[in-house]
């Protein structure tokens, strides 16, 4: 890491102090971002990216668009529905802060070390906040479009009719965690309801099993893996094979419960709001901060919000 010296005189020899030029700063910065691309998240295929311009944004085009007719007397145009969604930007930050001593004393491996893990965190919040709108879908306030919590046995919207995205199916095993086959099982009950869901205009959504995402808590991933992956099961051809993708989410902590998503439509089960990009800054020696508490600090912030698109496009799936 490149320092600026400076010789002092004492007891007739030379001694070296560290001053920070901002050469450190921008060393740890370079550090942060190549960390922060480095990270493996999910988040960017569970949902569609929306660039924000203000401090929300309103969706009133969910679900708004007409099918195809017979030309007859001309055009029939509809324009957007009464239904009104409006997200707020939420600003998002983590902060470290370092005595100025662990910089004099040349620990500045552990520093990258910290900001390594800082790059991390940052990286993986996003999936952490889709994870907590799958956790609480089924809970008054994590509401859809149409109004409804995001998981609903209740969901209406135009002339879709009474519509469900959440299925329970029985199981027999002794522990939580279901078998091999009760996966399956309930697999295929939940793609049958996800290419069932209609949009407000009545029409199908999904028209094909394609861009399917099983997402998972850790204790079922290799039996969802088993499910989906295996060639032959109890010597058995697997008709199941490659019909999912498999997703584990570690804030997932229900073994009886996890998700079927559609992800290749042009608005997935969920939306990223992105309003500001992640940032890394400091305060270091010449800051106030630094001079008063000899505190250095280091920091990330950002500004945007995971929020629900089409609920026709998730289901969710308990084992009871």
């Amino acid at each position: 890491m490149l320092m600026a010296e400076c010789f002092l005189l004492k007891e007739g020899k030379q001694q070296m102090a560290v001053i920070n030029t901002g050469l450190l700063t921008k060393g740890l910065r370079s550090e942060f971002f190549g960390r922060l691309r480095a990270v493996s998240t999910h988040y960017q295929d569970l949902s569609t990216r929306i660039p924000s311009t203000s401090d929300s944004e309103t969706y009133r085009w969910l679900g708004t668009v007409p099918r195809m007719r017979e030309w007859g007397s001309g055009r029939l145009a509809r324009g957007l529905r009464t239904e009104s969604y409006s997200v707020e930007n939420l600003k998002y930050e983590s902060t470290l802060e370092v005595d100025r001593d662990e910089i004099a004393d040349d620990q500045t491996g552990q520093l990258r070390i910290r900001v390594g893990e800082l790059a991390q965190r940052a990286a993986t919040h996003k999936d952490y906040l889709l994870a907590q709108l799958l956790i609480n879908g089924a809970t008054d306030g994590y509401n859809s479009y149409d109004g409804t919590t995001f998981f609903s046995t209740a969901h209406v919207s135009g002339s879709s009719g009474a519509q469900s995205n959440d299925v329970s199916i029985a199981s027999d095993s002794s522990s939580n965690e279901p078998s091999t086959d009760e996966f399956k099982a309930a697999f295929r009950k939940a793609l049958g309801s996800l290419l069932a869901l209609k949009d407000d205009q009545g029409e199908p959504m999904a028209t094909s099993a394609s861009g399917l995402v099983c997402v998972v808590p850790p204790f079922i991933l290799y039996t969802a893996l088993e499910a989906l992956n295996a060639t032959v099961i109890n010597q058995t051809s697997n008709v199941l094979q490659g019909a999912a993708r498999v997703v584990a989410l570690p804030w997932l902590t229900d073994p009886t419960v996890w998700y079927l998503l559609k992800t290749d439509g042009v608005i997935r089960p969920f939306i990223f709001q992105d309003r500001e990009p992640i940032e890394f800054g400091a305060l270091a020696e010449n800051s106030e901060e630094g001079f008063k508490r000899e505190k250095l600090l280091f920091g990330v912030r950002a500004r945007y919000r995971l929020t629900y698109g089409y609920w026709q496009y998730a289901v969710r799936v308990r084992f009871t």
